[in-house]
């Protein structure tokens, strides 16, 4: 037994290039129970990152007492991160959990049936489609529920409602995957797998901190590391990662420079000849619009706006252009800043230029940021269309219709759906009245949260909320319905590279919450609403019956279901989609052949121009003839809304701790981690730090034009001039909705823009100031592990997690190598 807190990544299981990954089982047993003690496991998969390991649930007396990694699921191989070991039941199992719905009366949250709270939800929703009609109504959901329940709620809020203000948090965290895949391949969905760890013979992370935000698929890097022939590694980071002290090369990057720096990439793939010029030919468009926008960016100019050294550029761009199988994984350091698309279109670019696709080793993982994402983007609860339609193309419409049974015209396509920073901006000007919010906390996690509470907090507007505590958000709300977590009800996900899990209910719900699909259901019930026939617009009672709903809304289409079921995912491991017919086993990697789906009648969207975020439209679309090419997009480098200037001279990032997950609502009531990082916390670079006069642990304020935190300052290994801060941090175990006289959370101070294309909010870059207001009487509570190591270890005790935080791991012999053309099939 090792302290996996601690020990972040556990054990190393050493393996060689193009063998299997060796299995290793992580367990962790609340205490005093042992494996004779459980009465059964339920078989799931973990829903604390966007990995989507597979795990099965101990139950025992009718309650979660553990969960331990699926030795035979594809994605994990039997291990899981410290937030799947004590985050996931621990942190549904907690005294706090709603019980019961609550209505507000007389400015205060009191309890109340489910039939009054019900009631007053529908009769507001009445009376404002009677008043105002369908754009009245908002409806703001999360990267954290099941398939059936997102699918459920598309239908609900497209054919029931007619209302394109439909969005969720995934907005904020992977909008940019979706929205770069689209432009570069005409539809959403990763071109790569997991497997081509196995496989690479370099590995690209571009703002990607996969150690803290995916950490099982950090220890499979981490494992073909420590065997023969390992991977190079670059990194794309303004901070001293886990993943940049184990890289080839690291790159630096101010904030806001990921699009000049990757112009300068491009460049240098072409002027040295690397490209695949037979491929690039007979799959690609647009080659000399690409050309000759990143031509200027030398690597001279590339080290000048980015802050990196030119020979490093040179280094990059040569390991990307000689090596023969590249994976690159993309995150928020590029997701979350202006030119988000742009950028993240070039890394695909690159893999076009060498015709890096659909083949071992050589993927693209445009990373989501959490677990059930794709699922919000493929069922149209982001607002897109269900089974990556496209809202401006007619006969998507009309079939959509059909599968539905309505009217056309009831779809609101007139429009492009309403992204999430435009919901609250909507909001703020009174046309939304009615906002329904599901598993997240826009309180804490939006941008620019003074303006946030306030808007939330007005009269005129009928705020439901629906999670499993009493969020900051929750606070604010109206209605709150309390809702069944992971582990009490059934359901399906899918994580990053297209795998579909089936988690089963493994205990019961407390007191009398209910499972999203089941409020979902109910209000679609007591709304009334019926298709073209009189029939209930919803169908389906229970989740099985969604999930059959949702495989023939799928039917020929990218993200193709129809060949997944309950039964075939009971006992065995997760499925890649598109699963079909034609594929029986699943898909490893798509466009294996080179056939991109961008062509006109089929794509997801007809794209966006990188820099206005202007639509291409249907007319000029087709008059490019894409033909099953991919789309190499273009974009010259901008700098960013706000840079440093004489009053707010230094820039401001946020970012995740490996402890914790979102804004805290399960992982800081699982003590361990709790205990791991248990307070906000900044991270100033030494020389910054020397210049300031702080030292570690003392108090400063952090300052931008928007708003202050006070907390602890962590002396890192940061880049100069830049401030990191974890998002994590509200004041809902402050007893608070706001600051009052302790702001701690990372939104108090980050600015409301946002990329023209995904419209994903930029938290990446700000301007702050520093200035220091204690002296502090510790160390900062900051980790010890990870990126928010301190700059000298030796001054602060490190981080460990103690008996409660001891997991155990279950080493499993190697296997015997795989031939080198090895594909991982369910």
């Amino acid at each position: 037994m090792i302290d996996r807190i601690a020990e972040v990544w556990g054990t190393r299981t050493p393996y060689e290039q193009d063998q299997r990954w060796p299995v290793r089982v992580d367990q962790k047993l609340a205490e005093g129970v042992g494996d004779d003690d459980v009465d059964r496991w339920v078989q799931s998969a973990c829903v604390l990152c966007s990995n989507g390991c597979g795990c099965d649930i101990a139950v025992k007396d009718g309650r979660m007492v553990g969960v331990r990694g699926r030795a035979t699921d594809i994605v994990n191989h039997g291990r899981l991160g410290p937030k799947g070991l004590f985050g996931s039941w621990q942190g549904v199992d907690n005294k706090d959990r709603l019980t019961r719905p609550l209505v507000r009366e007389n400015g205060r949250l009191v309890a109340t049936d489910w039939d009054t709270a019900m009631q007053r939800v529908v009769d507001n929703s009445r009376r404002l489609l009677q008043e105002k009609g369908p754009l009245s109504h908002g409806f703001y959901t999360s990267g954290q529920l099941f398939l059936e329940e997102y699918y459920t709620l598309s239908v609900v809020g497209k054919a029931g409602i007619r209302t394109p203000h439909m969005d969720g948090n995934t907005r904020l965290c992977t909008a940019t995957a979706a929205a770069s895949m689209k432009e570069s391949f005409g539809s959403d969905g990763q071109p790569g797998s997991y497997v081509d760890i196995d496989e690479c013979d370099a590995i690209f992370l571009y703002g990607h901190n996969m150690a803290e935000t995916q950490t099982v698929l950090w220890m499979r890097v981490l494992d073909r590391l420590a065997g023969q022939n390992p991977p190079k590694v670059v990194c794309v980071d303004p901070r001293e990662t886990e993943v940049a002290r184990h890289a080839d090369v690291h790159l630096p990057v101010r904030n806001g420079t990921n699009q000049a720096l990757m112009n300068g990439l491009v460049r240098e793939v072409i002027v040295n000849g690397w490209m695949d010029e037979d491929y690039v030919a007979a799959h690609t468009l647009h080659f000399d619009e690409l050309r000759d926008v990143v031509e200027p960016w030398t690597p001279e100019r590339v080290a000048e706006v980015c802050g990196v050294d030119a020979d490093d550029v040179r280094r990059t761009a040569e390991i990307f252009g000689t090596t023969e199988r590249v994976l690159s994984t993309v995150l928020q350091g590029f997701y979350q800043s202006h030119q988000a698309t742009a950028a993240s279109c070039n890394v695909n670019n690159l893999h076009l230029l060498r015709g890096l696709l659909g083949r071992p080793g050589c993927g693209i993982l445009q990373m989501n940021g959490q677990p059930t994402a794709q699922n919000t983007r493929e069922t149209g609860a982001d607002g897109d269309l269900p089974g990556f339609r496209n809202w401006g193309n007619t006969d998507h419409v009309a079939e959509l219709a059909r599968v539905w049974n309505v009217d056309p015209l009831d779809i609101p396509s007139w429009a492009p759906p309403t992204h999430a920073m435009q919901i609250f901006r909507y909001a703020e000007q009174g046309s939304i009245n009615f906002l329904w919010v599901q598993a997240t906390n826009p309180a804490v996690s939006l941008p620019e949260l003074a303006r946030i509470r306030e808007l939330l907090h007005r009269e005129e507007l009928f705020l439901v909320v629906q999670d499993l505590y009493l969020t900051e958000t929750a606070q604010l709300a109206d209605v709150v319905l309390p809702a069944a977590a992971w582990g009490e009800k059934t359901g399906t996900f899918t994580n990053v590279n297209r795998t579909v899990h089936l988690s089963d209910k493994a205990v019961e719900p407390p007191g009398e919450a209910r499972s999203d699909l089941d409020i979902f259901l109910d209000y679609a019930h007591r709304m009334d609403f019926r298709d073209r026939d009189g029939n209930p617009l919803v169908p389906w009672s229970d989740p099985e019956g969604a999930f059959h709903a949702w495989r023939e809304c799928t039917r020929g289409r990218p993200c193709d279901y129809t060949g997944l079921s309950y039964e075939r995912f009971r006992g065995g491991s997760g499925i890649p989609w598109p699963c079909n017919d034609e594929h029986p086993d699943g898909t490893v990697r798509l466009y294996e052949d080179g056939v991109f789906p961008t062509d006109p009648d089929y794509c997801e969207t007809y794209g966006h121009d990188l820099v206005t975020g202007a639509v291409v439209g249907e007319q000029a679309y087709r008059a490019m003839n894409p033909a099953g090419r991919a789309l190499l997009k273009a974009a010259p480098y901008q700098p960013p809304h706000e840079e440093p200037d004489e009053d707010y001279p230094l820039r401001y990032t946020s970012g995740r701790t490996v402890y914790h997950w979102h804004t805290r609502t399960k992982t800081g009531r699982a003590e361990p981690l709790d205990r791991a990082a248990p307070q906000a916390w900044v991270e100033l670079a030494e020389e910054d730090a020397e210049r300031l006069g702080v030292i570690e642990g003392d108090i400063v304020r952090v300052a931008s034009r928007r708003g202050e935190i006070v907390v602890a300052a962590r002396i890192g290994r940061g880049r100069q001039g830049v401030v990191f801060a974890p998002f994590h941090y509200g004041y809902w175990d402050t007893d608070g909705v706001g600051p009052g006289e302790h702001p701690r959370s990372a939104n108090e101070l980050t600015i409301t823009e946002w990329d023209p294309v995904s419209k994903q909010p930029v938290y990446k870059v700000a301007a702050v100031r520093v200035d220091k207001v204690a002296t502090g009487d510790g160390p900062a509570p900051a980790p010890t592990t990870a990126a928010s190591r301190p700059a000298r270890p030796g001054t602060v005790r490190p981080t460990v997690g103690g008996s409660e935080a001891m997991a155990d791991e279950r080493i499993a012999p190697v296997e015997p190598p795989a031939v080198a053309t090895r594909e991982e099939h369910p």
